[in-house]
C-alpha cells in the first residue's frame, strides 16, 4: 500500500498546534520526537514498496518475453501457471520478510501472544463507591474474598455468586489493605486514618445460582474500553451487607497513613508499614508495639510476611526493600535490597529463598534471598507495576499495571499471557493489586482497581505452562 507521508506530516502538525497550548513542553516534545519516528518508518516502508513495485514489473515484463520467445511458440499455461506461482512465491516471501523488517520497530508493542492457555474472565465484583486497593482470599473455611476501599470500606464477597456477605466500616479513612488470619476467621485492615484493625467476621455463604457461560479469550484482546464504559456506582450491591462496625483491636502507634498490614505465621503478630518511614510488629493480643522497624528514607508502600518463617519483607518510596529476620529472638537483622530506579510498589516471598519486587520503574525482579547484588531475572514491561502476586506452586507471577492490564509471567521472566481486557471485560482504570487462590475450583485469581470492581478469573494454567 502507498503511505500518503504528507497527509500524516499534516495531520502530525495539525495535532501539534492543537496540543501546544495544552500540553507542557517536554510532554510536546517527546510527543514530537514519536511522531517524527512513526513518519520515518513509514517512510522507509513507502521506499521499500516502491522498489519491490518494480521488482514486480520487471518480473512481469520477463515472464511475458519468455512466453514469446520459446521456439518461437506460445508457452502452454501449465507451463506459464508454474513459473508464475513459483515466482510468485518467492516475491510473496519477500514481501512479508521486507514487511515484517520494516515494521518490527513501530510494531513491536502491538506484538500479540499465541498463547492457547485460556485466561476467562468468571465473575465481577461491584459494589465499592470509590477504587478498591487491595484485595484478598481467606486462608479458612468459609473460602471468601476480601477487598479494602478508598470509600473507607472493606468488603467481604462469596467467590461463586459475587454476593457482598460483610461490610467492614470501622476505619474513618481509606482501607489500603487487607489479609485474613491463617486459623481464624478475622481480618486485618490497614487505614490511612493511621490504624490498622483486627476485626471478626461471620458469613454463610450463599447458594451458588447457575451462571451464563462467560466468553473465552485466549491469548491476547486488542480492543480497548472506552472511558465513558465506566461503571456509574450508584448500583450498591454492599447496602444490605450485615455491617462490623468495630475492631476487636486497633493497633495505633503510627504517625502517618497505615498503607499495608499483615500476619506474621502463626497469627499471634502483624506487622504494618507507614508512611511515617517505619514499619511496626505488635503482639495481637495485647495490641502492644514489640518492634519498631526503621530505616527507609522515604515513605513505605507495602510490607509482606513469609508463610512459613518469621521473615517480613517492606517495600518504599527510597526504590529499596529491606528483608527483617526475626527468626533469632536476639538478634534482628536487616538486608536491604537496592535493584531499583523508582518507588518498589511491593515485594513478596516465594518458593524457597526467593523474593519477587514490582516497581513504578516498569521492572519486576525475582531475587535469591542468599545473593543481595543483584536479582536473578528482571521482567520489563511498558507500565508501572502495582501490587504483585506469586502463585507459589506454578511459580507464576501476575502483574497488575498502571495501564489497565494484568500480565501473568514465570519466575525466569518468560511471559506466559495477558488477561484479557476488550469494550466487554476487564479492568476499566489502574490495577492495583493482584492475589492468587491457587485451589478455588472456579477461580484461581483475582485482581481489583480503581474501576470500583473486583474480578475473578480461571486461569488455566496447565495450558499456560504448556506454551513455555
Amino acid at each position: 500500500h502507498v503511505v500518503n507521508i504528507n497527509a500524516i506530516s499534516q495531520w502530525s502538525y495539525k495535532q501539534h498546534e492543537i496540543w501546544d497550548s495544552k500540553l507542557p513542553s517536554s510532554v510536546r516534545n517527546t510527543l514530537l520526537e514519536l511522531f517524527g519516528q512513526i513518519e520515518r518508518e513509514f517512510e522507509n516502508l513507502y521506499i521499500e514498496n516502491l522498489e519491490l513495485r518494480r521488482e514486480i514489473d520487471t518480473l512481469n515484463e520477463r515472464l511475458a518475453a519468455e512466453g514469446q520467445t520459446i521456439d518461437g511458440a506460445e508457452l502452454s499455461k501449465g507451463q506459464l501457471k508454474t513459473k508464475a506461482s513459483h515466482s510468485t512465491s518467492q516475491l510473496s516471501q519477500k514481501l512479508k520478510t521486507t514487511y515484517k523488517a520494516s515494521t518490527s520497530k513501530i510494531v513491536s508493542s502491538f506484538k500479540t501472544t499465541t498463547s492457547r492457555a485460556i485466561c476467562q474472565l468468571v465473575k465481577e465484583y461491584v459494589g465499592h463507591r470509590d477504587g478498591i486497593w487491595d484485595v484478598s482470599v481467606a486462608k479458612t473455611q468459609p473460602v471468601v474474598l476480601g477487598t479494602a476501599s478508598a470509600d473507607h470500606t472493606a468488603l467481604l464477597w462469596s467467590i461463586e455468586t459475587g454476593k457482598c456477605l460483610v461490610k467492614y466500616v470501622g476505619h474513618v479513612g481509606s482501607v489500603n489493605s487487607i489479609k485474613f488470619h491463617p486459623t481464624e476467621q478475622v481480618a486485618l485492615t490497614a487505614s490511612g486514618d493511621q490504624t490498622a484493625h483486627i476485626w471478626r467476621y461471620i458469613v454463610q455463604l450463599p447458594t451458588p445460582q447457575p451462571t451464563a457461560d462467560c466468553n473465552q479469550v485466549s491469548g491476547e484482546d486488542e480492543f480497548e474500553f472506552s472511558d465513558k464504559d465506566e461503571p456509574d456506582g450508584d448500583g450498591d450491591g454492599s447496602s444490605d451487607c450485615p455491617t462490623v462496625r468495630a475492631p476487636l483491636t486497633s493497633l495505633k502507634s503510627h504517625q502517618g497513613v497505615v498503607i499495608a498490614a499483615d500476619w506474621l505465621v502463626g497469627g499471634k503478630q502483624a506487622v504494618t508499614a507507614s508512611w511515617d518511614r517505619t514499619a511496626n510488629l505488635y503482639d495481637v493480643e495485647t495490641s502492644e508495639l514489640v518492634h519498631s522497624l526503621t530505616g527507609h528514607d522515604q515513605e513505605l508502600t507495602h510490607c509482606c510476611t513469609h508463610p512459613t518463617q518469621r521473615l517480613v519483607v517492606t517495600s518504599s518510596r527510597d526504590t529499596t526493600f529491606r528483608l527483617w529476620d526475626f527468626r533469632d529472638p536476639s538478634i534482628h537483622s536487616v538486608n536491604v535490597f537496592q535493584g531499583h530506579t523508582d518507588t518498589v510498589t511491593s515485594a513478596v516471598f516465594t518458593v524457597g529463598d526467593n523474593v519477587v519486587s514490582g516497581s513504578d520503574d516498569r521492572t519486576v525482579k525475582v531475587w535469591d534471598l542468599k545473593n543481595m547484588r543483584s536479582p536473578i531475572a528482571t521482567i520489563r514491561t511498558d507500565s508501572a507495576v502495582n501490587r504483585i502476586n506469586v502463585c507459589v506452586g506454578q511459580r507464576i507471577i501476575a502483574l497488575p499495571h498502571d495501564n489497565r492490564q494484568v500480565r501473568l509471567f514465570d519466575m525466569s521472566g518468560v511471559r506466559l499471557a495477558r488477561l484479557p481486557r476488550s469494550n466487554r471485560q476487564g479492568h476499566r482504570r489502574m490495577v492495583c493489586c493482584s492475589a492468587w487462590s491457587e485451589d478455588h475450583p472456579i477461580c484461581n485469581l483475582f485482581t481489583c482497581g480503581f474501576d470500583r470492581q473486583a474480578i475473578g478469573w480461571n486461569i488455566n494454567i496447565p495450558a499456560l505452562l504448556q506454551e513455555k
